[in-house]
This record gives C-alpha cells, sequence and structure tokens, in this order.
C-alpha cells in the first residue's frame, strides 16, 4: 500500500483503509516510529463489538505502553495474527503487512482526517 492518499486517519495516529463497509486499522507510521521498537501488540477477538474512541488494545514497545483506540464503531471481523507473533512488522512496514485489526462498520466518523489534515495536526506536534 505504496499510495496513502486514500486513507482516513485518527488524531490518535491510526489510519483506516475503507473498503465498502469493513475499515483496515493501522497505526500512522508517526505512531510507530514514537513508540520505538514494538516488542508485544494485544488486540480484541474477531466478533469483539468495538466503540469509536474507546481502547481495544496495546502496543508495548522497548520504552512504553501505547494504547489503540477503536476509530469507529462495528465489529471486529479480522486480526492480524501476523503482528501478534512478530510485532516488529509494525515498525518495519505500519502501512500494508503492519495492519492490526478489520472492522465491519455501520457509519464512518465524521471527525476522521484526510491526508493532508493528518500532516498538518503531526507537523504541530513534531514541533
Amino acid at each position: 500500500m505504496a499510495d496513502t492518499s486514500s486513507l482516513r486517519y485518527t488524531t490518535e495516529h491510526e489510519w483506516l483503509a475503507i473498503d465498502g463497509d469493513t475499515a483496515t486499522v493501522g497505526i500512522t507510521r508517526f505512531a510507530a516510529d514514537a513508540l520505538g521498537d514494538i516488542v508485544y501488540i494485544d488486540l480484541p477477538e474477531v466478533g469483539a463489538t468495538v466503540a469509536a474512541g474507546k481502547v481495544v488494545g496495546e502496543l508495548e514497545s522497548t520504552k512504553s505502553v501505547g494504547e489503540l483506540f477503536a476509530p469507529l464503531d462495528g465489529e471486529v471481523v479480522e486480526v492480524n495474527a501476523a503482528v501478534i507473533d512478530s510485532p516488529e512488522i509494525v515498525n518495519a512496514d505500519p502501512f500494508d503487512g503492519g495492519w492490526l485489526i478489520k472492522v465491519r462498520f455501520a457509519e464512518l466518523p465524521a471527525d476522521l482526517l484526510d491526508e493532508d489534515g493528518y500532516q498538518a495536526l503531526i507537523t504541530g506536534q513534531a514541533e
């Protein structure tokens, strides 16, 4: 997924790739870099109901623990087992192999950012 221009982003540094009524969710390069070397990932199970803004998982690194927030309401329909077995994939490839969960949803939140909006957000945080 070299082209990230069609993705939507949250202010919690998650990205969403929308395909019909399913969103693939991961963390951004900015978040992966801020966490450092990720060593453990805890994700919800398939079938779990998630609510926008609520914590649904954890990403532990050598220097901190980051929480994964649900970017929208829905049901988890797939979990990326590869990142549970090899968490370093998220650092190496956050936008492709490092996706975390897929969520079936009824409605997209209105507060998702486009790529320009997200770049403006992280530019402000990096200073």
